[in-house]
């Protein structure tokens, strides 16, 4: 009994892997809104503040 609780907690877990490997829609869009040199997200079309000094 023990072991196939054990065995569908790591069959659990490998769907669960799985599906955090997957790419949404739009995940893309948000990595690239993303400064270059900070990682900082940027909002709106203006520059970042780590380049306006």
């Amino acid at each position: 009994m023990l072991l196939k609780i054990v065995a569908l907690f790591l069959v659990g877990m490998i769907v669960l892997s799985m599906f955090g490997k997957w790419k949404f829609p739009g995940q893309r869009k948000l990595e690239s809104m993303k400064c270059r040199s900070c990682g900082r997200y940027r909002i709106g079309k203006g520059p970042c503040p780590c380049k306006r000094g």
